[in-house]
């Protein structure tokens, strides 16, 4: 997409720097960027040479990350955003704005790529110490014994993945029919050998559409005219708290005429969180919520959406979609004995709604003379190459064979203390200075249209603003507090809490190996998982885990005010306490840290007794710098239990931890601590938060390996795996501080 036949990286297009006034209020200037191997330059207007100097530019190395902020909107213009920072000064950021998901992930991939490549200085960083160099230097650790910092394989290695799962599991949904032109499943419910439908049954429906991904993700997100165009139920609907970019509380009140006779009009208030795949899959989930500024109204039932969402995979190319449907809810029957016989014929027929979408956009393909149908929220169609008087974008150009390889060499030689820093790129001496935007009508026919807009009356948005990032891309605010139980909702952080005790590191979390005991763990089986093979690299092959190199002894479940880092050498653990025999035992601790008013911890501690030098991949690892672990360290999850909203949100792929969220590293002299904050990425926020509302009802299983790229290092190998039984936040161990 961004790269040249010669190996060279270039991207370039209009994006909008957002800032933040004096008095705190959000505004967007508009750009031209261009990122051509590791030289991001900015320009007022589109450069008409390669040869033009550039109004501003920044070095991006392997200190540099990319987060994923997500939607927002800003005076009514709808941006999805993404921030870059300096891994070593967080203050060092830089936050853009595309016009479309698909733009800012292009963009996204292209910075990734960049910064895992590193600068051209990242193998000599010391003799720019003292220049201006020394913000983007390498965020890696003192140990001096590995050589390679960066992992050159991983450039081509993060295009091999194409599986869509990387566990071994059955599906949980069976057919039972087919209605027009849609698939519908029921899903199977856990220990129920007659396969019978409970009062609130979760039903799915799968039809192909002719679009994009990107453009159903559109229209479903929308809550404004076009909709009803294809949503029959829907009558309208508002957001009534805007959380992140990737969630928000919407308010829907649906119609009468589609419902049996006499049953009154429903309404739903729900949390919806969304988030785009590597692969272009979008996923929208919903579940219903409490929230004190939309009380149910007296003409309404307001019906409870246990889960329910959208998956839409590109297939054919991306000139195709796969949407699939889910719902399982409650419509709030006055009379009990109506629950099952009218129910399940109700939420059919809400699912045929993707029966309606596919005829939508089958009808918007008939070349019509003049298009009355489109209310100017449906399809923004990216357009590659445009000219600069249609304020258009060349959003992704292949470098010409050697035509700009000679000019950005000749600017990356220049002066270290030439190239300005991403506080340099978001000067605000700019401020008044923005391109020309379209009207609001030309803007409404091509683009998204805000749902956080004036025209909604209900509309309440919380503070938007992020004065400082702690973050990185995919999986700043406080963990969200609207979460779904079993039993009701509530807010994890109201919990009544002990007092402070001391605890025993290590020994929080009891073992079961039946399963059968709740907050507890085990190991789980390692052959549910699949890693790379020997051949991996020829033919893209994976295989079952046949073991775990380590063996899971240990886990903490603990709770406290701040993060509880360093588990390992603190006195009194099983680390420690092994330290203190001077035995042969290496401890390697994975610290899962979920911050809010209360920071919840989840640590596994994975024991060897074997010389770490008989595993060279992990001994690479252990005493390799931080940019090196954070491009090898890789999580598998897979929910074995559970609601389906959790497991579409968890998913079953894995996941470059230290390329999606922040990471820090503790080492002593028998162990190695990963500490993973959760709180670093929007995305894994809103992931986390929704699994915490549902925790005390599912099984969480992980894996986690160090990664192979080479033929030398195949075939993978697991670490360790765990086997989460039922946590329970009440059951969290406090920390005295």
């Amino acid at each position: 997409m961004a790269g040249s036949q010669s190996g060279d990286l270039k991207m370039e297009g209009w994006l909008h720097i957002i800032r933040s006034n004096r008095i705190g209020l959000q505004y967007s200037s508009k750009r031209y960027f261009v990122l051509e191997d590791h030289l991001l330059k900015s320009f007022k207007s589109m450069p008409i040479s390669n040869l033009q100097e550039p109004g501003r530019s920044a070095i991006i190395d392997s200190s540099i990350r990319v987060t994923d902020n997500g939607r927002e909107s800003i005076h009514r213009k709808v941006f999805f955003i993404f921030t870059l920072y300096n891994s070593s000064n967080h203050n060092d950021q830089l936050k853009l704005g595309a016009s479309s998901p698909e733009e800012a992930a292009r963009w996204i991939q292209s910075l990734q790529e960049a910064a895992l490549k590193g600068g051209p200085y990242s193998g000599n960083d010391a003799a720019y110490s003292k220049s201006r160099w020394q913000s983007f230097r390498s965020s890696g650790s003192n140990n001096e014994n590995h050589n390679n910092s960066l992992d050159w394989t991983l450039y081509s290695s993060t295009k091999m993945d194409r599986v869509t799962s990387d566990v071994v599991a059955p599906s949980p949904w069976t057919i039972f029919g087919c209605q027009n032109g849609l698939r519908l499943f029921k899903e199977a419910k856990e220990r129920d050998s007659h396969r019978k439908w409970d009062d609130h049954p979760a039903i799915m429906a799968v039809g192909v559409v002719d679009e994009t991904s990107e453009a159903i993700f559109q229209t479903l997100m929308s809550l404004g005219p076009s909709r009803s165009q294809w949503d029959f139920c829907f009558y309208k609907g508002c957001v009534v708290e805007h959380l992140d970019g990737h969630t928000d509380i919407v308010h829907k009140q649906l119609y009468s005429d589609w419902l049996p006779w006499a049953m009154k009009r429903r309404d739903l208030l729900l949390r919806r969180y969304w988030r785009r795949e590597d692969d272009g899959t979008y996923v929208i989930l919903y579940h219903s919520v409490f929230h004190k500024n939309c009380p149910p109204q007296k003409s309404y039932v307001r019906a409870c959406l246990k889960s329910g969402g959208y998956v839409i995979s590109p297939v054919n190319e991306g000139k195709q979609s796969v949407v699939k449907h889910m719902l399982a809810i409650d419509w709030k029957f006055w009379k009990s004995y109506l629950r099952t016989s009218a129910a399940r014929p109700i939420t059919i027929r809400m699912l045929e709604r993707v029966a309606a979408l596919r005829e939508l956009f089958r009808a918007k393909q008939v070349k019509y003379p003049s298009d009355n149908l489109s209310s100017g929220e449906l399809i923004r169609k990216v357009r590659l190459h445009q000219s600069v008087e249609d304020g258009a974008i060349d959003m992704c150009t292949q470098i010409e064979a050697g035509k700009t390889k000679e000019t950005t060499s000749e600017v990356m030689e220049r002066a270290p203390s030439e190239h300005s820093s991403l506080l340099g790129l978001n000067d605000a001496a700019d401020e008044f200075f923005d391109v020309p935007e379209p009207t609001d009508y030309e803007q409404s026919e091509a683009g998204w249209t805000s749902d956080f807009g004036p025209e909604i009356s209900q509309v309440y948005i919380k503070d938007t603003r992020h004065p400082k990032l702690s973050t990185a891309a995919v999986f700043v605010k406080k963990l969200h507090g609207l979460a779904v139980q079993k039993r009701g909702y509530m807010d994890l952080q109201d919990m009544t809490r002990e007092d402070g005790i001391c605890c025993s590191y290590g020994n929080t979390l009891p073992k079961d190996p039946t399963c059968t005991l709740p907050c507890s763990w085990t190991a789980a089986e390692p052959s549910t998982f699949l890693i790379r093979g020997e051949n991996y690299l020829e033919d893209r092959k994976k295989f079952k885990a046949k073991g775990t190199l380590m063996q899971m002894v240990a886990a903490d479940w603990l709770r406290s005010d701040t993060r509880e880092d360093d588990l390992g050498g603190r006195p009194g653990s099983i680390v420690q306490k092994y330290a203190e025999q001077g035995g042969p035992e290496f401890f390697f601790i994975i610290n899962i840290q979920v911050p809010g008013s209360t920071t919840y911890g989840l640590a596994l501690y994975y024991m060897m007794s074997s010389p770490v030098e008989d595993s060279p991949l992990l001994h690479n690892f252990i005493n390799g710098d931080d940019a090196y672990r954070n491009s090898r360290f890789k999580l598998i999850p897979y929910i074995s239990k559970g609601s389906w909203i959790v497991k579409q949100s968890v998913g079953k792929k894995a996941c470059l931890i230290g390329q999606a969220l922040e990471m820090n590293y503790f080492q002593g002299k028998n162990y190695l601590e990963l500490g993973i904050d959760i709180g670093s990425s929007t995305v894994a926020r809103g992931v986390v938060s929704l699994v915490l509302g549902y925790l005390n009802n599912l099984v969480i299983e992980m894996a986690f390996l160090i990664q192979a790229n080479t033929k030398e290092e195949l075939p993978e190998y697991l670490l360790g795996t765990c086997r989460l039984n039922h946590l329970d936040a009440a059951k969290s161990v406090p920390v005295k501080v």
